[in-house]
């Protein structure tokens, strides 16, 4: 994984992994097809918003794309404070967030002999910075533009007697623009927003139960701000082939062998939300095991499977649809592979 080398491509699996891809950060127009009928309420701007009881909420990209653009921007500057003064984790796992009952949050980040939280909420719809000596300052998440929210970000930071310096432009998207001179990305529709932390409460539900059928050394479920996926790796305990031409920050995120799954909102050839899975190195015929569900594909274009949200949205029991598909695809790569499948996982 990586949220620091400045690329055009955005998939979960060239930042997490840096595997080589050719998919670029292209909005367009989502073509689902006619949706289920669902329980809405009105909005402001003219569209249909889920009722919020539903559990698994639809999330079609062309209604959110510029929402996901600017919360993007957002988010990596959240993220690069915690890789500033985090200390050094292997695979870059000291710059994630992570999920929470309200958002997402940075875990305590160390300043000196104090510690400060930053988190988004996605149900008041702010951002909230805390501190160990018990201050709490807030900042509204609304529509206004990257600009605007890197100023009065750094100015609490400030205020609360935290000075840190970022590399203060975006990585892993296409033509990145510095955060203060972005007056582009400004969009915030907080219906959109909270539907997407809601997938991502769901989705970190079900990676953990996943997660917790390994016990080799695997990842926490965290939250990849330079792609914006979700993501759990296990590690087969082997070092994995060296990459000769690799910067020294891909060398670490791909130094061992790894399986890895999760969730991200769509982008390039997938214009669609989606799960995804891959291992790395890509074992020779991958592409031709079976997995489950019959919904599920191979993506040659991202060289990992794929399963639509939409196809769990729909399904009558969405978890038992996205645990087969992690695990069946796991069992293709590990297979493959030729993990140590007796000693990595736990007795069902």
């Amino acid at each position: 994984m990586c949220c620091l080398r400045a690329t055009a491509v955005l998939t979960p699996q060239s930042v997490n992994a840096h595997a080589p891809s050719h998919v670029h950060l292209v909005y367009g127009v989502l073509a689902y097809g006619a949706l289920p009928v669902e329980n809405v309420m009105p909005h402001a701007d003219g569209q249909s918003h889920l009722d919020r009881t539903a559990v698994w909420p639809s999330l079609p990209l062309a209604a959110w794309h510029d929402t996901y653009a600017t919360l993007h921007m957002w988010t990596q500057m959240v993220g690069k404070i915690r890789l500033v003064l985090s200390p050094p984790v292997n695979h870059w796992w000291h710059v994630t967030l992570y999920v929470t009952s309200r958002g997402l949050t940075t875990s305590p980040i160390p300043y000196g002999s104090r510690t400060f939280t930053i988190d988004f909420d996605f149900i008041a719809h702010h951002l909230r910075i805390t501190t160990s000596e018990g201050g709490i300052h807030t900042m509204a998440l609304a529509p206004r533009s990257v600009v605007d929210f890197y100023h009065e970000l750094m100015a609490l930071l400030r205020t609360l007697g935290i000075e840190v310096v970022i590399r203060a432009i975006p990585d892993e998207v296409e033509h990145p623009i510095p955060f203060a001179d972005d007056h582009t990305h400004a969009a915030y529709d907080a219906a959109y927003a909270h539907r997407l932390w809601r997938i991502l409460v769901q989705a970190d539900r079900v990676l953990k139960v996943f997660r917790a059928r390994f016990t080799g050394k695997c990842s926490p479920v965290h939250f990849f701000w330079g792609a914006f996926d979700l993501a759990v790796t296990r590690f087969s305990g082997r070092r994995a082939p060296a990459l000769p031409d690799a910067d020294a920050v891909t060398r670490e995120a791909a130094s061992h062998e790894e399986s890895s799954c999760g969730f991200w909102p769509g982008s390039g050839t997938i214009q669609a939300p989606a799960f995804y899975a891959y291992m790395l190195p890509t074992p020779a015929g991958l592409e031709q095991e079976p997995i489950r569900p019959n919904s599920a594909f191979w993506s040659p274009e991202l060289s990992q499977f794929i399963l639509l949200y939409e196809d769990v949205r729909q399904a009558a029991a969405p978890d038992n649809v996205l645990l087969e598909f992690f695990q069946s695809t796991y069992e293709a790569g590990a297979k493959l592979a030729h993990w140590d499948r007796a000693a990595l996982e736990k007795s069902r």
